[in-house]
């Protein structure tokens, strides 16, 4: 059925199929109870059916199964996904949807439960801090027009990690693991149920060395869902979460020299990465019958600081005007340091109301909402005399001192409905977003020619249609349709000068994104998804690089198309004995992401030359350091990925699956260089295939299951990334583990 109405007229519950209805809505009511208030954006396989677009969920046996070892392995098992590596243990996930570039995942909305989770999804929606994928029970990603009930972001989609809810009884589980690159971690988790209420406990801790030399993480993790029925009508939630992460990590990748020397080398042993994060909500739900009222307020509030050398690989031998440090052999010796230091603060409230609709003889229901939100970030640039600072330097000392002190403030109100309407077998969702965002920017340390106190104030209304239809002509088939704006506001500092305050041109990222596809389950239980999804972009803000690399400086990069199919296929073959086989398949073929219109594109220093070179021969009236680059494709926007998994289970608990993961060949930079450069900033990204094993051995009568998984099982070496440098892949890793349920 694509359509479950919550409420239905008299002439529809005479049939039998409406009585079927109002039964199966009355069920997803009650379900819908008992779960966390405003925890899924998706919901149950059923709620599927009438999300008007394409819809996936990582369940926990997808997880578990896989023994996933970051979340960048779990996202690509849902196809339109890109994730690029970075220090190779998933703590900093840079996620790509569609084609978008994926750098920091600035292009996706990142909610756990339902709540936002990135620094400052409004004026900064950079993951430097992402929530660890080992206490996650279930994974929605959201790609259609539905998205734009949660903005702001709404040009790529949405993904919302589900933690657990309150079990049915009291229970106690832990699960220990090791291996190799020094790997170690251990989670323990508590429910306590009693009365019309409970608590659930989780406590993680996470130890591994990084994918090069002289790098590792230490991670802390720890959070508490309170979970307590007012009356029969009201519910009240309450979630806490401490997030610390310790890394000796730096920022810079390698020059294409280093590369060859040896590709897995840090020289900068002395760069420092710390988090903090303090975050909470408290979630009230009211219900009478089918109606209800979800109120949620929510905050945090992170600390992140990074004492770093060196920013990328065209600084060497490192980061600051230093007259002091003149080669890597002086990096501790005669060499200061940069202190990147950030703190961010966001709070905000949300009602969402949900009724039944009733149109003569159709039915359906109505979601509306508001969001009124407030992030406010102070960032300091530190740089130190010494190379393991951990203060400003004196100010008369070439290089240090006190670089930068801002202070930066996002408001946002934002309104949003949406009605979804029709009949047994067919429905329609027109939906309506409004976001009015004030951004301003305040320079608190005095700049040559420019005082303290210089800033500025900007802000902007955007209207955000979407609409979208399903229909069912079978039990099993459901076909959807969808188009909806997208819309990401500007970065805070990306739209405020920081020595005049007044207001940079660069537009919101906007486009249009259309998809049509269907969903099918067989009788056996097989799940088909496939989509085609078109994404024509006004305006699209392409980063280059980060940091001071190739092209860092933003740009209204103008008309960009992405166009492709996507494809996902789970299910289980027919069982031989005590086995059975299973497959899983995500697949994405996206012939166009390109750039459209007139763009040029100014490349860095690192390759300015060469890319210059080559486009004065084709056309020497242009500059040498503008680029025509209208036609290339985008960046990291490979043709093919594919995500398989073949496994086998047996009735004895035997659990076992090989993997294989493709990602197609990519460019690293705008101008789609194939000449390489010595920073090692531009040029393409080969093709590659990388293979995991893992098996899971489960006694029942015990509550004890124990597994084994080997990552990279051919030890590939591979470049994930070149926006600062050239960045390894992760190095082949063993790993053993127990889980005990209590």
């Amino acid at each position: 059925m694509a359509f479950a109405p919550r409420g239905l007229t008299a002439q529809a519950r005479d049939t039998a199929p409406g009585r079927r209805a109002l039964r199966d809505s009355s069920r997803s009511l009650r379900d819908s109870v008992a779960r966390l208030p405003g925890l899924t954006i998706i919901g149950t396989t059923e709620d599927r059916s009438r999300i008007p677009g394409s819809a996936q969920t990582l369940d926990r046996r997808t997880l578990t199964r896989a023994r996933v070892f970051t979340t960048n392995e779990a996202l690509r098992k849902v196809s339109g996904i890109v994730v690029r590596d970075e220090e190779g243990l998933g703590l900093r996930p840079n996620i790509g949807i569609r084609g978008l570039n994926p750098t920091r995942s600035a292009k996706v909305l990142l909610l756990e439960d339902g709540v936002p989770v990135a620094l400052a999804p409004y004026g900064d929606n950079a993951a430097y801090y992402h929530p660890p994928i080992g206490r996650m029970e279930r994974i929605e990603v959201l790609k259609g027009a539905g998205q734009i009930l949660y903005g702001p972001q709404t040009i790529g989609g949405v993904i919302n990690y589900i933690t657990p809810g309150l079990p049915a009884v009291s229970s106690t589980s832990l699960r220990v693991a090791g291996g190799s690159n020094a790997f170690g971690s251990a989670q323990a988790r508590v429910a306590a149920v009693q009365g019309d209420g409970g608590v659930v406990f989780d406590v993680g801790r996470f130890r591994s060395l990084g994918a090069r030399e002289n790098t590792a993480s230490d991670v802390s993790d720890a959070s508490a869902k309170f979970f307590l029925r007012l009356a029969p009508t009201q519910r009240l939630t309450a979630k806490a979460n401490f997030f610390r992460e310790g890394s000796q990590v730096t920022y810079s990748g390698l020059r294409e020299s280093e590369w060859a020397d040896n590709p897995r080398q840090n020289p900068f042993r002395n760069d420092r990465f710390d988090i903090q994060r303090l975050g909470g909500a408290i979630a009230h739900e009211w219900t009478a019958g089918h109606r209800r009222l979800v109120t949620t307020l929510y905050g945090h509030q992170i600390q992140r600081d990074w004492w770093r050398q060196s920013s990328n690989s065209s600084q060497r031998p490192n980061d600051a005007a230093d007259p002091a440090c003149g080669s890597i052999a002086a990096l501790e010796t005669g060499c200061g340091n940069e202190g990147r230091l950030r703190q961010y603060r966001i709070a905000g409230i949300e009602p969402r109301y949900a009724q039944p609709l009733v149109l003569g003889a159709l039915a359906g229901e109505l979601d509306a909402g508001l969001r009124l939100h407030r992030e406010v970030q102070t960032r300091v640039q530190l740089n130190g005399a010494a190379h393991d600072s951990r203060s400003a330097g004196p100010a008369g000392n070439p290089g240090s001192g006190i670089l930068e002190d801002n202070l930066r403030t996002t408001s946002a109100l934002a309104g949003f409905v949406q009605a979804r309407i029709g009949g047994l077998t067919w429905s329609v969702t027109p939906g309506l977003r409004v976001e009015r965002i004030t951004i301003t920017r305040t320079n608190r340390r005095p700049l040559a020619g420019a005082p303290s106190g210089v800033g500025g104030e900007t802000s902007l209304t955007e209207i955000i249609p979407g609409i979208g239809a399903t229909l069912a002509p079978s039990a099993r088939l459901t076909v959807f349709a969808g188009a909806h704006r997208g819309f990401a506001p500007p970065r805070n500092e990306d739209i405020i000068s920081n020595t005049t305050g007044g207001v940079v041109e660069l537009d919101p990222e906007r486009s249009w994104n259309y998809e049509v596809g269907a969903r099918w389950t067989s009788a056996r239980g097989w799940n088909l998804d496939a989509t085609v999804f078109r994404l024509d972009f006004e305006n699209q803000v392409i980063p280059a690089s980060v940091a001071g690399g190739a092209g860092a400086t933003l740009t209204s990069a103008g008309r960009t198309l992405h166009q492709g199919v996507e494809f996902d296929l789970r299910g289980d073959l027919p069982a031989l004995g005590g086995l059975t086989p299973f497959v899983q398949l995500a697949t994405t073929w996206m012939p166009i992401a390109r750039f459209e219109g007139e763009r040029f594109a100014f490349i860095g220093t690192g390759g300015a030359d060469v890319a210059g070179q080559v486009y004065a021969e084709q056309n020497a009236a242009e500059s040498r350091t503008a680029l025509r680059v209208t036609g290339n494709r985008l960046p990291y926007a490979p043709e093919v990925t594919v995500t398989a998994t073949l496994g086998v289970r047996h009735r004895a608990g035997l659990d076992l699956s090989a993997e294989a993961v493709h990602v197609g060949r990519q460019f690293g930079d705008a101008a789609n260089t194939s000449v390489l450069v010595p920073d090692g900033q531009q040029g393409p990204l080969a093709a590659n295939t990388l293979w995991n094993l893992s098996a899971n051995w489960t006694s029942a009568p015990l509550g004890v299951t124990v597994f084994a998984t080997v990552k990279n099982v051919f030890d590939e070496l591979v470049v994930v990334d070149r926006t600062r440098g050239l960045l390894p892949g992760m190095p082949r890793l063993l790993q053993l583990g127990l889980e005990r349920s209590f």
